[in-house]
This record gives structure tokens, sequence and C-alpha cells, in this order.
């Protein structure tokens, strides 16, 4: 009776750790299926971002900071812009000043255009955080003279992200001289 009882135990025990091995397994798998899931999305986004005009990009970059809670936020592009298409105040207060570029996915924004951008954001526009957004991928130059002039720079895979939830305040704290790849992606035939 007592060894009946005995294995009763073990076989229940080793029932319940099965289980609970077959849980984790599940989990996990699903930890996997919605990460898979989550890139998916992103880069469903980032093709309709690269059927938007230059304006409707804006727009879009403008709607992305209103969603992540900065206020004052309006979109300011037009000729002469002196590199700001979008201002706003970050939800701490800060001031925000947005340059955005929608290229194809085959090109890359360089350095030039960097240093453009920092010799008006901070000093035209009173920029305390200057970001620049793109939807191709930034040269190595670009993201060296960004690191050293604390530019945030959002290219075409952060902007993926950006749109699937990320929050704003979570991309300014990356060290894009470290990030991601500067090679173009290859144009669609």
């Amino acid at each position: 009776m007592v060894a009946l009882m005995v294995l009763a135990v073990l076989g229940v025990g080793a029932v319940i750790g099965a289980l609970a091995r077959a849980g984790r397994r599940e989990a996990a798998a699903e930890k996997v299926r919605l990460a898979e899931q989550a890139k998916v999305q992103a880069q469903r986004s980032v093709e309709a971002v690269w059927a938007m005009s230059p304006l409707e990009f804006e727009e879009y970059v403008a709607e992305l900071c209103r969603r992540d809670g900065c206020t004052e936020v309006r979109r300011v592009g037009a000729a002469n812009d002196l590199g700001a298409d979008v201002v706003g105040r970050m939800p701490d207060g800060r001031k925000l000043v947005v340059q955005c570029k929608r290229y194809a996915k085959h090109r890359t924004v360089g350095s030039p255009d960097l240093q453009k951008f920092n010799g008006t954001a901070r000093s035209e526009h009173g920029a305390d955080v200057p970001l620049f957004v793109a939807s191709c991928k930034f040269t190595k130059q670009a993201r060296a003279f960004a690191a050293r002039h604390n530019l945030v720079l959002v290219d075409v895979d952060l902007l993926g992200f950006w749109n699937s939830g990320t929050g704003l305040t979570a991309l300014l704290d990356l060290d894009i001289s470290r990030s991601g790849t500067n090679r173009r992606l290859a144009p669609d035939n």
C-alpha cells in the first residue's frame, strides 16, 4: 500500500513536472511568435511609408509624436523651413524639432544632411531634442556625426518599431552610432 502511494506521488510529481515544462515551452514559443508578428507588422507599416508623399510622411511622424504624449505638435515643413518639418513639446516639456526624409528604401541619408540639420535645429529652432526621421538607412559617417552632436536618429528599422507601439522616449536613449546597419536596402524590381 505504501509502495503504491509512493508511486502515485512520484507519478503525480512527474506529471506536474511534465506539465510545467510543457507550459514553459509553450510560453517561449508564444514569445517567439509575438516577436515575429511584431517584425512583420513593422515591415508592413514601413511598406506603407514608402507609398506616402513627403507631406504625408511629415504628418505621419507628427501623429506618432502626438500618440506618444507630445504636445503642441504641428507640421511646419515647407520650402525654406530651415530643417524643421515637425515641431512640438516632449511630454516632459522639452522642445522637439524633427526633420523628416521620406526617401526610397535603397537610398541612404548621409552626413551632409545631418550637418545641415544640426546647424539649424538648436540655433534657429531652439531644439532640446533634435530628431531626424528617415524612411531609409543612415550612413556610418552620418551615425557617427549624430552621436558626436547628440542628434536622435530614427531609421527605417526603428521607424517600423515606433509605428508598432515603441514609444518615442524609448528611442531617444539608443546609441545610434552603434546600432543597426548602414547598408542600403535593395530596391524593388
